[in-house]
């Protein structure tokens, strides 16, 4: 097959670019390379991989470049995105362009190909808002959700929360309608605290890369709130998985929304986390805690049963030996990390 991936330069990019290059498909990555990391990743995936093709672009403004890779493809990962919601606090507008505008222009190189690709579009759990309705109990040193032991399903009503999740958001329902309206095989993954190798940590970006950088490298870092806020976490492998699943399935598949995440069985804590950091390490990890971020959640957990029922899929990499790949790769690749930050 032949697979476009925007944002391929990203770290869930290129990990899903060397999997399908790996498994002999034809691969396309379109990038603008603005993020720190997504040089340094292009480079690795041309070294590991030759045949995989690089076009720089914006999918902002070059929609003839996407219209031209979207018109060769069978199959449009749709990755590229402002990702941080104090960014998008800071700039609603580039946001909005990146977010919003990038997806619609995305999906309208997608209808006008002769043949419109299958588009997958990574979404986020954001766009269910702050979840004020879910009463959540103090649990030790995390918090829980009281009444909803699977998580929250997608069948929850939208709540956009900051000018992040109205962007994704508004993508979000746009993939969707494209499936009804034109009749196109489009798949939306709201995904939830993905991580692995080739994420370059960044506080507002990770906080299990930014959390395992910042004990890798021996500072210290800050906790806003108590610390016992719980997210479920996902390892990009699993994530890929899911990509497979819904490409595998796109007949069923086609016009859903899925959450994607690790659900109730792959949940830390952030004090959680820095206990298996400081375990794996042998170390303290120095922290402090600050006040509580506005609208930060005490709980996100991800139903995930659509997706186990509708796509056979479930997520298999537990979050120790996890972390403990993303460690390595970290560790391996010290160097190139901390000229990034330094740039």
């Amino acid at each position: 097959m032949r697979f476009l991936i925007t944002g391929g330069a990203g770290f869930i990019g290129v990990s899903a670019a060397a999997h399908y290059a790996k498994q002999g498909h034809s691969v396309t990555v379109l990038d603008n390379l603005s993020r720190r990391g997504t040089k340094d990743n292009l480079e690795w995936l041309q070294r590991e991989y030759p045949a995989v093709r690089a076009v720089t672009a914006d999918i902002r403004a070059d929609r003839d470049a996407l219209a031209a890779e979207a018109a060769r493809c069978d199959v449009l990962l749709h990755l590229a995105a402002q990702v941080a919601v104090t960014t998008s606090v800071a700039d609603p507008r580039t946001d909005f362009e990146i977010n919003a505008l990038g997806a619609f222009n995305v999906l309208e190189a997608a209808r006008m190909a002769a043949r419109p690709p299958i588009v997958l579009f990574s979404s986020t759990n954001k766009v269910y808002g702050g979840m004020e309705d879910a009463a959540v109990v103090e649990d030790g040193n995390r918090y829980r959700y009281a009444k909803l032991p699977e998580g929250a399903s997608e069948e929850r009503v939208l709540d956009f929360h900051s000018p992040y999740g109205c962007s994704k958001g508004a993508a979000d329902q746009y993939v969707r309608d494209y499936a009804r309206i034109y009749g196109m095989h489009t798949v939306v993954l709201r995904q939830s605290c993905i991580y692995g190798p080739h994420q370059f940590g960044i506080e507002d970006q990770g906080w299990i890369a930014w959390f395992s950088l910042r004990a890798l490298l021996g500072q210290p870092v800050t906790v806003y709130g108590d610390g016992k806020q719980v997210r479920d976490v996902l390892y990009v492998d699993d994530l890929v998985a899911a990509f497979d699943a819904a490409i595998a399935r796109i007949d069923r598949a086609s016009g859903r929304i899925y959450n994607i995440g690790g659900g109730p069985a792959f949940t830390l804590s952030l004090l959680e986390l820095i206990a298996l950091i400081e375990k794996m390490s042998g170390e303290k990890l120095k922290h402090s805690f600050g006040g509580w971020r506005p609208g930060d959640q005490r709980v996100y957990i991800s139903d995930i049963r659509r997706a186990r029922a509708e796509l056979g899929w479930e997520p298999k990499i537990r979050p120790e030996p996890g972390i403990a790949r993303m460690r390595e790769w970290m560790a391996a690749n010290r160097e190139t990390i901390l000229r990034v930050y330094s740039a």
